[in-house]
């Protein structure tokens, strides 16, 4: 493998993380969670709330996030960047697929800027830090000013 490419064993998590990802969106976070390090520092970074750190507040932010989603499917995912080295990796993508949200019954399409690192951990690729925002086109300056 050289330095930058993906080596297999990641591909296949990173597929992994796609099919999870079409659970959530049913409201299942289980296969997600599977795929994430359970060490102190996993960070998670999602649209619903502030960053969570550490396994357990993770899996919390995880299991109430896949609540708000029912019904969903997977649309596809753009891939922006990629880089691996022997024990990190990670991947920028927009992520777009359509589930039923917070409790109403259409489906609508979701698109979210998600950056995703994975460590070599024992062997085995796991997550480590997944950040996700609903940023994916131009904004005007006024929208990083808070509320």
């Amino acid at each position: 493998m050289g330095i930058g490419m993906l080596a297999s064993d990641l591909t296949k998590v990173i597929e992994q993380d796609h099919l999870a990802v079409g659970a959530f969106v049913k409201g299942d976070p289980e296969p997600l969670k599977s795929l994430y390090s359970r060490r102190d520092d996993v960070t998670i970074a999602n649209p619903f709330g502030p960053p969570a750190k550490g396994w357990t507040k993770a899996a919390e932010t995880m299991d109430r996030a896949a609540t708000n989603y029912r019904d969903g499917e997977v649309i596809g995912f753009e891939r922006i960047a990629e880089y691996a080295t022997a024990d990190l990796g990670y991947i920028m993508e927009i992520e777009r697929v359509r589930s039923k949200v917070g409790g109403a019954d259409k489906l609508v399409p979701i698109a979210l800027r998600t950056t995703t690192i994975f460590r070599r951990e024992d062997g085995v690729w796991r997550i480590v830090l997944r950040h996700a925002d609903p940023i994916t086109s131009a904004r005007p300056a006024a929208s990083v000013v808070g509320q």
